[in-house]
């Protein structure tokens, strides 16, 4: 917060102004304060050119915490107050344009007034900078990605079948969320806000995900995935079984250890999950591995949040952390017990400390209609 308050102070004619002229990455954005009515509008960086990095957190792995943070706080969110149920009529019509677009579109903004230079910071979705009010706004340049466009217009797909359809055509799961904030998919449309998006999707694709799983043979090995990064350690354990999956997560506040978990089995959840949207990111990261390869297992992930992560940047970073953690070569471990030994041993947390607090070994007691035949 410091250093942007530095920023602030060498560039503040850029973030303090009654107008902004910039490529927008392309970037909307959608609120859930005063949720019916929520602040909806496009976010624009003081700057022309390719911004597309500004919010493409497929592409922010082996970033430190501090340049995402910058990239973030380049970010001036313009709003409107507009109903959940306006997904029609020309602001709104031209953000769906935007979202659309496959490349950054140029947006010259004026605002009723001086924007103000406040930081908005939540654990769902990523930072941003000033605010401002938005009196007009013209877009130009965009250009729609066409399997966006061809399922923009087919109003007989409903939302999920929708997110699935762009999922499987390779678009960015970022850039999907986006879409389904704006009010772009299903049949019977409304705006959603973005953090509610984010989770929607990662929980939408990662079910998906599951039910394909169900139909594969067990894993045959115990194997122990590690990642690290903007001060989050992951490990991930997949283990002989069929799926169940559990998250857990600890963290320190004010030098005291808190703990968060939750899990399922192949009913899936059906309540929001205690850790909230990091439940459904890691899932998502795991199941994509699971599907790739072809096989069924038992999913433990360990997650150590560090005092480094000083600033929340988003779920996204979750996603992408297992995302890479599967990417990594695994540690083969002997037994159940083995692996779990493995994967703690980098944490500061033991692993009595890490079993005690989930359900995982209740879940793997727990008899299968198959054991009674």
């Amino acid at each position: 917060m410091a250093k942007w308050h530095e920023n602030l102070s060498k560039y503040g004619n850029l973030f303090s102004s009654d107008s902004i002229s910039g490529s927008s990455p392309p970037s909307v954005f959608v609120g859930s304060y005063n949720y019916p009515k929520v602040f909806v509008g496009p976010m624009v960086p003081p700057i022309h050119g390719d911004t597309s990095l500004l919010d493409s957190p497929e592409r922010w792995t082996g970033k430190s915490l501090e340049e995402i943070v910058n990239f973030r706080l380049n970010l001036i969110r313009g709003i409107q107050k507009v109903s959940i149920h306006q997904t029609e009529g020309r602001y709104i019509e031209n953000l769906q344009e935007i979202t659309m677009s496959s490349k950054p579109a140029d947006s010259d903004l004026q605002f009723t007034k001086t924007t103000s230079t406040s930081v908005s910071l939540d654990g769902e979705s990523a930072p941003f900078g000033p605010i401002g009010e938005i009196k007009t706004a013209k877009f130009y340049g965009t250009s729609a990605t066409k399997s966006i466009e061809k399922t923009f217009y087919d109003k007989d797909l409903n939302a999920q079948d929708a997110v699935l359809h762009l999922y499987n055509s390779g678009i960015d799961i970022s850039k999907i969320q986006k879409c389904f904030s704006i009010g772009m998919l299903g049949k019977k449309r409304k705006l959603v806000p973005t953090k509610w998006s984010i989770t929607a999707t990662d929980d939408i694709i990662s079910k998906s995900l599951t039910e394909e799983i169900l139909n594969y043979a067990l894993i045959d090995s115990y194997k122990v995935f590690t990642y690290e990064h903007l001060g989050n350690l992951f490990s991930v354990v997949l283990f002989p079984h069929r799926w169940i999956y559990e998250m857990i997560e600890a963290w320190y506040s004010d030098g005291v250890l808190g703990f968060g978990s939750d899990f399922e089995d192949a009913r899936g959840i059906h309540h929001p999950p205690a850790i909230a949207g990091a439940y459904f990111a890691a899932k998502l990261g795991v199941t994509e591995y699971l599907v790739k390869n072809k096989i069924q297992s038992g999913v433990i992930i360990l997650r150590e949040i560090r005092p480094e992560y000083a600033i929340p940047v988003g779920v996204w970073q979750v996603r992408e952390g297992i995302r890479s953690a599967m990417r990594q070569k695994p540690i083969i471990g002997e037994t159940f017990d083995d692996a779990i030994t493995l994967a703690s041993k980098k944490m500061s947390i033991s692993k009595p400390e890490w079993l005690s607090k989930g359900n995982i070994l209740k879940l793997i007691r727990q008899k299968t209609i198959a054991d009674f035949f």
